[in-house]
C-alpha cells in the first residue's frame, strides 16, 4: 500500500468506528435509549412502509432467520415492530413499523442526512461525481466479498 492507499485505509476505519460510536452515543442519550444499535439498523432495513417479510430483512442484514426472530421478538416487545398476517396467506408474515418504531426510523435518518450533506458541503458537482464513483468501487467490492 502507497502512502495514499495508508491514509485513505486508517481514514476509513476512523470514520467507521466514529459513526457507530456517535450513533451509540446518541442513542444512549435519546428518548429511545432502550434499543441497541442493532435493533436500530433492524428498524431501519423493515423500512417505513414497505411491508416485508422476516426473512427478506435477514438477507439485507446479513443475519440468519433464527437471530432476527430474536430481535424482531424484543422489538415488538418494546413497541417498535408489529407483524402483519398475509390476507391472501396466513401463513405470511410481514414486518412493519408502529408508530414508535416510524419515530426512531425519522431519527435515524435524519441524522443520516445530516451527516451526508456535512460530508459533501463546499464539494463541486466533478468531486461528488468521484466520491459516488468511489463508494460504488467499494459497494462492489463489498458484495464479491459478502457470502
Amino acid at each position: 500500500m502507497n502512502e495514499r492507499e495508508k491514509y485513505i485505509d486508517e481514514a476509513m476505519k476512523r470514520v467507521y468506528a466514529d459513526i457507530v460510536w456517535i450513533e451509540e452515543n446518541e442513542l444512549r442519550k435519546s428518548s429511545f435509549n432502550d434499543l441497541s444499535i442493532k435493533e436500530i439498523h433492524a428498524i431501519i432495513a423493515i423500512t417505513m412502509y414497505d411491508h416485508q417479510t422476516a426473512s427478506e430483512v435477514a438477507r439485507k442484514l446479513h443475519l440468519t432467520p433464527g437471530t432476527l426472530t430474536t430481535t424482531v421478538d424484543r422489538l415488538v416487545r418494546k413497541g417498535y415492530v408489529r407483524r402483519i398476517r398475509g390476507e391472501d396467506d396466513r401463513r405470511i408474515i410481514r414486518l412493519g413499523l408502529t408508530p414508535k418504531g416510524r419515530l426512531v426510523y425519522r431519527a435515524h435518518d435524519a441524522f443520516h442526512r445530516q451527516m451526508v450533506r456535512s460530508f459533501l458541503k463546499d464539494l463541486d458537482p466533478e468531486e461528488v461525481k468521484t466520491i459516488e464513483k468511489a463508494i460504488r468501487n467499494l459497494e462492489v467490492f463489498l458484495e464479491a466479498h459478502s457470502d
